[in-house]
């Protein structure tokens, strides 16, 4: 007998959803962001380094078209997928000219392509970018979702790692992209230096709040020449224990809408190009330490979900 899982695993969904094994193929444009090139900011966040999350990207050099071929066909070869989801990751996908972004988007809608997915910035989210895709959507019929980075709910966190943004930002992109009827995936990082226990409690409800379809969890790994970096270097930023990064993201799941489903746990990065990544374990190491506990505590996704919808006067209506 299969054993029951205690959150909603992406995979699974996908499977639901498609009826078959889906794969997501990073894609690599030539971008920035502008809270490093003056337009909100000039240094970017503390802890992003020049190649963005673009560690496991191809070159931006090639075309749209030829990120997607070459990775399909390693992807058919070694894990046997045949649908993907073309998925715009690095540095913020909607901040670029919107003839241009028109330009990339359908580029992207090649044969055995049944999503594209946008990551992007909360204060990079205009309806001019939306309304394209949901062109795009009805067009082409190619599903689509947003993938906004957050990082965290406490605003005074957001401020000093320069994030650019503060949650106002977010949930008003959030707002105009439920409009569109567009799937929304947030990011997390769950031991950002200054939030506690109760910031991931936060992020959590926040999330739950807003009614938002997935969650990205991510550790923080420091990435070398960073401003991130420096502070580590002189012993200034306080890590927290492994342990606790595991108490966090179970506290983070008891109290997310059992609804969401979690694409991933914790963040990867290059051994090379790091001073800090998940405390010299593999991921997949502190993931099944997680899963161990979830089963010893009998703890789950959503056991602590029952703080909205007027808990206070729950008494007299149940």
């Amino acid at each position: 007998m299969e054993k029951e899982s205690r959150y909603r695993i992406y995979s699974e969904y996908l499977q639901g959803k498609y009826g078959q094994k889906v794969y997501k193929l990073p894609i690599n444009l030539p971008l920035t962001c502008p809270n490093r090139d003056g337009t909100l900011g000039s240094t970017g966040c503390t802890f992003c380094g020049d190649e963005a999350a673009g560690f496991e990207s191809l070159s931006n050099q090639l075309s749209v078209a030829e990120q997607l071929h070459q990775n399909m066909e390693y992807i058919r070869e070694n894990y046997r997928a045949q649908k993907f989801i073309a998925y715009f990751q690095n540095y913020t996908n909607t901040y670029l000219p919107l003839e241009d972004f028109k330009k990339y988007i359908r580029e992207a809608c090649i044969p055995d392509i049944v999503e594209i997915d946008i990551s992007t910035r909360p204060d990079c989210i205009h309806n001019a970018y939306l309304e394209e895709l949901a062109r795009v959507r009805n067009e082409l019929n190619v599903e689509v979702g947003i993938e906004l980075g957050l990082q965290t709910a406490n605003y005074h966190t957001l401020l000093s790692i320069k994030r650019g943004h503060t949650l106002a930002e977010f949930i008003d992109a959030v707002q105009r992209i439920q409009e569109f009827g567009f799937e929304i995936c947030t990011h997390v990082i769950l031991n950002l230096p200054g939030d506690t226990r109760e910031d991931t409690i936060e992020t959590a409800k926040i999330i739950s709040a807003l009614g938002i379809q997935h969650v990205k969890i991510h550790s923080l790994y420091i990435v070398k020449d960073t401003q991130m970096a420096d502070e580590y270097e002189k012993d200034r930023l306080e890590m927290i224990t492994v342990e606790e990064y595991i108490e966090r993201m179970i506290v983070f799941l008891e109290y997310l809408d059992p609804r969401i489903v979690i694409q991933r746990f914790l963040g990867r990065a290059p051994r090379e190009r790091t001073l800090f990544c998940n405390w010299g374990y593999h991921w997949a190491q502190i993931k099944a330490r997680m899963d161990r506990i979830l089963e010893e505590r009998d703890s789950r996704q959503g056991i602590k979900f029952h703080y909205l919808g007027g808990k206070g006067v729950f008494r007299f209506v149940e």
